[in-house]
């Protein structure tokens, strides 16, 4: 997990291994967690996470100091580190309702940064691949965007910056995907509508090359030399070391066309704002 976990330094594992074996004992012998401090009830939450082989049997911890030593000093520990725990368990909703009661108590503390992060990371946790549906991809996108304008300076930010990127790059993807398959059932149309989204709103992606490309291939099956002319005149000035360029090359040469802003469709406008840097 990204970022620093928090209350890590409270966790000196001597003394807890000597708390647990000398108030944790089996059988009828053992004590109510009533009869323990919040401190001590804390201390046993994180060595059964640290050593525990389940992040999630150190919850009943936890939540005890919150519910025995309520607007304790512990009790705020206790609520950050649920949220953690949850996480770490893969029980990704109950680890934002842990996170967001968290900055719903305590707006003002140190830890907020990390709580609001939390709830970005159990978006962004769960993106699977590309062939599936990316709601929560952009649930992701929204979470970092929040901490990233939330907290500019905490140390969260910088990593939420490198997962709001890589979040928009598998958008990006998706969007492609879904257009190669247009594309290779003929439906030029429905394959421009994605590829075009690509080029117009992802253009940071790493797909933008490919995007240019398979609109060359798009525009010139339909006979829309124009068009197909001006998506090489951006993929050539952009990325032309790439293959893309090279196949789009050959296959307009293959016409007897060259790469060239022709026409005054919505490429034209790419045109000019990412070769001729005309964005007014």
């Amino acid at each position: 997990m990204s970022g620093r976990r928090p209350g890590a330094g409270f966790l000196k594992t001597a003394l807890l291994v000597a708390l647990l074996s000398g108030c944790a004992g089996g059988g009828s012998n053992e004590r109510p967690l009533e009869s323990y401090t919040a401190e001590e009830i804390y201390k046993k939450g994180e060595l059964e996470l640290a050593t525990g082989k389940r992040a999630k049997d150190s919850l009943i911890y936890f939540q005890e100091v919150e519910r025995l030593y309520p607007y304790t000093e512990y009790a705020k520990r206790a609520l950050i580190m649920q949220a953690y725990t949850h996480h770490k368990a893969r029980q990704y909703p109950e680890a934002r309702d842990a996170a967001q009661r968290f900055l719903d108590f305590y707006p003002g503390d140190e830890d907020a940064p990390y709580a609001l992060y939390l709830m970005a990371l159990s978006y962004y946790d769960q993106i699977d691949d590309v062939g599936r549906d990316q709601g929560v991809t952009f649930q992701a996108l929204k979470g970092m965007r929040d901490v990233i304008e939330t907290y500019p300076d905490s140390e969260y930010a910088r990593s939420a910056m490198l997962k709001f990127e890589l979040a928009f790059d598998q958008l990006a993807a998706k969007e492609m995907e879904v257009g190669r398959y247009y594309l290779k059932r003929r439906h030029y149309a429905a394959a421009i509508n994605r590829f075009r989204t690509v080029v117009a709103d992802f253009q940071t992606t790493s797909h933008t090359a490919e995007a240019l490309h398979r609109l060359v291939e798009a525009y010139l099956a339909l006979g829309l030399t124009d068009e197909a002319q001006t998506a090489a005149a951006i993929l050539g000035h952009n990325y032309q070391s790439s293959p893309f360029y090279e196949d789009s090359f050959r296959l307009l040469k293959g016409k007897g066309l060259s790469p060239e802003a022709k026409g005054e469709g919505w490429l034209r406008t790419i045109y000019r704002q990412m070769v001729r840097g005309e964005w007014l």
